[in-house]
This record gives C-alpha cells, sequence and structure tokens, in this order.
C-alpha cells in the first residue's frame, strides 16, 4: 500500500491521476499480478513538464518493497520534455518514430526504433520527438523516497534543434 501512496503522489506532480484505480486493485493482491495489455487507459500528459501533445499508456507500477514502473510515453512531432533528472536513473527503449535527446552540456541525439537510453542519475536531460515525425518509448525506472523525477526548465528551441 506504500507504493501505491508513493505512486500516487508522483502521479500528482505529473499530473497523471486518470489510471490510479486499477493501480489500486492491484496493490491489493498478494503474489503473482498479470496486468492484460490494453487494460489500462491512455493519458494525455501535463503540459507543465512537456511541450507539445505527450501522451503515457502506463504499463506496470511494482509492488513494495521493488520500485519500478514503465510506461510508453509518445509524443508527437516537435513534443518533448522539459529538462529533467531522475534519482536512479532511466532507461528508455524507443519502440517507434524518430526522437531526439539531449545531456546537458552534450550534443542533441536522433534516436530510432530499437534503441536503448540509458541514463544515469542525476544527469539532467530531456527527449522528445523529431521536429516531422513522432516517438514513442518505453520508460522504465524506479522512485526513491516516492520520486521518480525532478523537473527542471522548458527545453528552449535554440537548444531542440539538431544542428
Amino acid at each position: 500500500m506504500k507504493m501505491f501512496l508513493l505512486f500516487m503522489l508522483c502521479l500528482l506532480a505529473s499530473g497523471t491521476m486518470a489510471f490510479i484505480p486499477a493501480y489500486a486493485e492491484e496493490q491489493e493482491k498478494e503474489g503473482q499480478i498479470v496486468i492484460p495489455a490494453g487494460s489500462r487507459s491512455s493519458v494525455a500528459v501535463s503540459g507543465r513538464n512537456f511541450t507539445g501533445t505527450v501522451r503515457l499508456d502506463p504499463v506496470f507500477q511494482t509492488q513494495a518493497p521493488a520500485r519500478s514502473y514503465g510506461a510508453y510515453v509518445t509524443f508527437e512531432p516537435g513534443a518533448r520534455t522539459h529538462w529533467h533528472t531522475h534519482p536512479l536513473g532511466q532507461t528508455l527503449i524507443v519502440t517507434f518514430g524518430t526522437g531526439l535527446t539531449q545531456e546537458w552540456g552534450g550534443p542533441v541525439q536522433v534516436i530510432r526504433p530499437g534503441d536503448v537510453v540509458i541514463c544515469p542519475p542525476g544527469v539532467k536531460h530531456w527527449h522528445g520527438a523529431a521536429p516531422d515525425a513522432a516517438m514513442t518509448h518505453l520508460a522504465i525506472g524506479e522512485h526513491l523516497d516516492g520520486k521518480s523525477v525532478e523537473w527542471m526548465e522548458p527545453v528552449s528551441d535554440e537548444q531542440y534543434k539538431t544542428k
């Protein structure tokens, strides 16, 4: 139950609360949990931490003492996250389209289906779709003391440019 409450706080911070009831039911169960494909509703992600149109499709949220989560995130062309860090890092697996990612102070990098982006803990970065193509990735991360992300300033149009 503690993990569920921490997850709710994370969702409140990100503005994505629409799929909490499904997690509430799972947190009451003991043992193995099977989550049927397509059983979660897509959620429009808050513009507070993103530029453009972004959709989140939740995949899983583990029970304590485990602390991992996974979600598909789809960015429409030109959409992107704000700058942010993760206290325990994050792994992205690109599943569709063409995207961009950048670590603070580094070059913008193009990412495509099959590419894996491993972002270490505390590294300031952003990711999103290319200007002319949508992109979906599977985001996998962990919560530390109920928090999985520290949001920062928007990525400027100048920073978003690939050249």
